[in-house]
């Protein structure tokens, strides 16, 4: 079974900046973030490849940035100019072609 693990998650004022990290147990190929706010469908946030490639979702561009650590399995997600509208509950999901894992949440609160 492999252990996904977020950190970095807390209470930020809007404005501010945080950032997040998830470490998987072994290498995946495919790694990102997701966010799920009360009564809302979870969306994707940011992925990013074993190669680099990106996606990042248009209601974060510009201010959301998404890379990765191979050597230690880890991909972070550097938040900016955080809004209130980005609260949620953000998932690390890492998968390969057969499998897909996903952490257990942290908490991204922005608020005055």
């Amino acid at each position: 079974q492999v252990q996904v693990v977020e950190s970095g998650g807390g209470l930020v004022q809007p404005g501010g900046s945080l950032r997040l990290s998830c470490a998987a147990s072994t290498t995946m190929y495919n790694m990102g973030w997701y966010r799920q706010a009360p009564g809302k469908q979870r969306e994707l946030v940011a992925t990013i490849t074993s190669g680099g490639t990106t996606n990042v979702a248009d209601s974060v561009k510009g201010r959301f940035s998404i890379s990765r650590d191979n050597a230690k399995n880890t991909v972070y997600l550097q938040m900016n100019s955080l809004k209130p509208e980005d609260t949620a509950v953000y998932y690390c999901k890492a998968s390969n072609p057969l499998y897909t894992y996903w952490g257990q949440g942290t908490q991204v609160t922005v608020s005055s």
